[in-house]
């Protein structure tokens, strides 16, 4: 852990446990955020795009952080914030802060394709918090690409310190380098790991160690040293199973492999459907291998 930076290392975007009546499991969950610290992991991101946030009610949301909070400690906890308005956004901020977190991740608007003056304002309302923002820029999903060029905006008006990119541009690493060099970048799509970690990633906000925390934390730490003895053949094993995580049925994934190896994923609320056939076999072919290799 950083003291100052608290999103640096592996922080797990968790899976959230649910009941199969879909009611949420908080003492699972406060289990699974103890067991992935115990493994290795540096901490936690609850109520992100895996965490299903946008299915909770704001009572389970709230509740959420706190248990994990309660399981780990504020300062290896990091929320996701988003929100449609830029006001609950800055509320959930605030709620993080209340609960003893240390900084929270926040999407820009994503009820609609915001221009640049509104993503900035978005910023600055959550700024306002008074804790450190780390950015998700995720263009795929909420059609508003945060840029290098509005990155490095956003940063030298202080209004973020770190950024998750999940664009599966690793060219961009470089261009945000040059243009904002102390902006922490942090991994956001497992199957582009090795490549942002030698660009110089601080961190990685991770979906795949939920189920393979120990192989995934060394996969991690040998690419930030540049070890790639070690991490080019872990990377080829586990990349069936870390590309899942930029597909659409990246949670039902997760929790699938999180079953195989002996965790509790669990079934994901609707509108999330169940994964096919095919989907599901590719997924636990994948897990499987990765345990019978000494992964899990």
């Amino acid at each position: 852990m950083t003291e100052h930076r608290p999103w640096r290392g592996v922080l797990v975007a968790t899976a959230l446990p649910l009941n199969d009546d879909l009611s949420v499991n908080y003492d699972r969950y406060a289990e699974h955020c103890a067991w992935l610290v115990e493994n290795g992991c540096d901490g936690v991101v609850p109520n992100g795009s895996l965490g299903e946030y946008q299915v909770l009610t704001p009572e389970e949301r709230a509740r959420v952080v706190e248990t994990a909070v309660a399981a780990i400690g504020g300062e290896r906890v990091m929320p996701g914030v988003a929100a449609y308005g830029s006001a609950e956004s800055r509320r959930w901020a605030e709620q993080a802060g209340e609960a003893g977190c240390r900084a929270v991740m926040l999407l820009p608007p994503n009820a609609y394709r915001a221009d640049e003056r509104s993503v900035l304002a978005h910023y600055a309302e959550v700024a306002r918090s008074g804790l450190p923002v780390v950015a998700y820029n995720n263009p795929i999903d909420t059609k508003v690409d945060l840029v290098p060029e509005l990155l490095a905006r956003l940063h030298g008006e202080g209004h973020i310190q770190g950024v998750k990119e999940f664009s599966g541009d690793v060219r961009r690493a470089y261009r945000i380098a040059e243009l904002a060099p102390e902006l922490d970048l942090l991994i956001g799509a497992d199957d582009v790991l090795l490549e942002l970690a030698v660009a110089g990633a601080k961190g990685w906000v991770a979906g795949y160690p939920n189920a393979l925390p120990r192989a995934s934390v060394e996969l991690y730490r040998a690419a930030v040293d540049g070890d790639l003895d070690t991490v080019l053949p872990l990377y080829r094993q586990l990349h069936p199973l870390l590309r899942w995580d930029s597909q659409v049925e990246f949670v039902q994934a997760i929790k699938l492999s999180m079953d195989i190896v002996g965790r509790h994923g669990g079934p994901c609320r609707p509108p999330r459907a169940t994964l096919l056939p095919g989907q599901e076999a590719a997924v636990r072919a994948a897990t499987e291998k990765a345990v019978a290799a000494g992964l899990a």
